[in-house]
């Protein structure tokens, strides 16, 4: 099959989905996992390749499929990936929706480029697992990397926001981040940051009080030393954790990238 020459698009977060041309190109599962694994990686040996995505098989067997899937591969201009020697490679045209995020939430992590003094990249607050319902070794591994690198970009972004007097925005990125992984401390001293700077002692008060409750009953711990000096000492609020009646609209949400883990 021939498509016309157009910028490629692969979309690994949410559904697979291959974009040459104008339309939607329909893969076989075996490609699908071929174009996915050569799309997070760039570049990968052919003996790396068949043997990752077809481990239980001889050598000689995965090779076969590896030339198999290949060979229906769409064909494009310039090829979606080519041969050097050994190795395969995804064209530079590519534009795979995993690294443009990666980006963004590198970025953020270290303050560079314009993220930090825009609105807050919606691919970091409403963004999809890595290939939901894919188990594969290779795919879980990915998807535990991303998951982490995305919620250090959001708690990143949350502090730069409070820093830069925007706490509703900061509010937006650190309860994506709790959404994602509600036992995240890191996630609920933003929130409780972003009231306080707007000045709402009283829900930063009952969040930490919350959140202390949900440690208490999931972990048996409290919060870290540092989250509690976040709180003048003769104000926090004196329940006992015992105590379950506040209600935690976070602490049944569920977690991030299930299936595999999401916020």
């Amino acid at each position: 099959m021939t498509v016309d020459s157009a910028p490629p698009r692969l979309r690994l977060l949410g559904q697979f989905r291959l974009e040459l041309g104008t339309g939607t190109i329909e893969l076989c599962r075996n490609s699908q996992r071929l174009l996915a694994f050569m799309g997070l990686r760039q570049r990968v040996s052919r003996t790396v390749l068949a043997g990752t995505l077809w481990p239980e098989v001889t050598e000689g067997h995965a090779r076969g499929s590896l030339r198999t899937t290949l060979w229906k591969l769409p064909r494009s201009e310039p090829p979606l990936v080519r041969c050097t020697g050994d190795a395969l490679l995804v064209t530079p045209a590519l534009h795979v929706d995993v690294h443009a995020l990666t980006r963004t939430a590198l970025d953020v992590v270290q303050g560079a480029g314009p993220a930090l003094h825009a609105l807050p990249p919606p691919d970091l607050l409403t963004g999809e697992d890595l290939l939901p319902g894919w188990d594969e070794d290779w795919v879980l591994l990915e998807r535990e990397r991303l998951r982490q690198l995305r919620l250090h970009a959001l708690d990143a972004l949350a502090e730069a926001l409070i820093r830069q007097d925007r706490p509703a925005l900061a509010m937006e990125a650190a309860w994506a981040s709790v959404r994602a992984e509600p036992l995240r401390e890191s996630a609920h001293r933003a929130v409780v940051s972003a009231h306080l700077a707007e000045g709402n002692l009283g829900e930063a008060l009952r969040h930490y009080e919350a959140f202390r409750r949900l440690l208490d009953e999931e972990l048996g711990v409290e919060p870290s030393p540092r989250f509690a000096r976040m709180l003048p000492e003769h104000t926090r609020l004196r329940q006992p954790p015992e105590d379950r009646r506040t209600s935690r609209p976070w602490s049944r949400l569920p977690q991030a990238n299930s299936g595999s883990h999401q916020p």
